[in-house]
Order: structure tokens, then sequence, then C-alpha cells
């Protein structure tokens, strides 16, 4: 699909707000409502859109403590990142996982009740996942910026 200026219009508005109605999102991208709601059904065809999800405050939910672990694995040991990418599919922790380039395999954003709770779910759970060799963790401090809005387009897409 090629996604022109008004279509990064929309998807800006609906990363904005993802209960916009439609009849507010075409205003604001400046279509017919029709027009708008054919746009959008595209976009979601597509998979460009992928789906909707509420944003939630965790602190609020009683997740105090957010941590980026890198995880270094021993290159060593049999079918390595099958057992990690497997062993993260029970780890409720972890709330994002990329595999890195750089001496790390893998970055991990966290987020725990408390330091106790943290320091359990690295000394208990991942410690336990074999081939694990280092793990650095970097605590937040506070988040400065977090779900920004999609950028400038690429050139291929600017009308």
């Amino acid at each position: 699909m090629n996604v022109d200026v008004i279509d990064l219009k929309i998807l800006k508005a609906l990363q904005r707000d993802g209960r916009i109605s439609n009849l507010k999102l075409a205003e604001t991208v400046c279509l017919s409502p029709s027009a708008c709601l054919r746009r959008v059904g595209l976009l979601e065809e597509s998979g460009i859109i992928r789906g909707y999800t509420a944003q939630l405050d965790a602190g609020m939910l009683g997740l105090e403590v957010e941590a980026f672990v890198m995880i270094t694995m021993r290159r060593d040991a049999d079918r390595w990142h099958e057992q990690f990418a497997a062993a993260l599919q029970h780890l409720d922790e972890v709330i994002g996982s990329y595999v890195v380039t750089g001496e790390a395999n893998y970055l991990l954003r966290v987020r725990t009740r408390n330091l106790k709770h943290y320091s359990d779910f690295v000394l208990e759970k991942i410690y336990k996942i074999p081939g694990v060799l280092d793990i650095r963790s970097y605590m937040v401090l506070q988040t400065m910026r977090e779900n920004a809005v999609i950028g400038e387009p690429p050139a291929s897409t600017k009308g």
C-alpha cells in the first residue's frame, strides 16, 4: 500500500486518540466521513494499523519500577536464541523485548512492583534461562517522552 500525506495525517491523529470518532477524524484531516472511513479501513486491512489499545498508567497499577535490561547470551549453548525466546513468553514482567546489535543480544523493557520484585525477577527468572551470560540493568529514573506519534514521512510517501 502506498501511504500518502493524508494517510499519515490519519495515522498521527489515531495515535493521539485511538477513540476519535470518524466524523472528528474526517474533519481533522479534511476528508469526507466516507472517504476517511474508507482510508482507515485500507490502513487496517494492509496491516499498517495493527490494532487499538488502551494506554495504562503503570504506577497507578502498582508497577513502580521500570528498567531496560541488556542480556548477553553464551554462544556455545545449544539453541540459546530459541530457548530465550520461549522463556520470554512466561515472563509477565517483560513488557517489551528486542533483538539488538552490539555487545548484548537482547534488550528487555521490564516493569515490577518494587526493587525486591525486580531483584527476584532477575535472580529467579532471568539468570535461570539456559545460556544467559550477562545481565545489565538500566533503571528508569524519569520518563521524558513516550508514545510519540510518527515523525516526518519518508521521501517516497510525501505528496
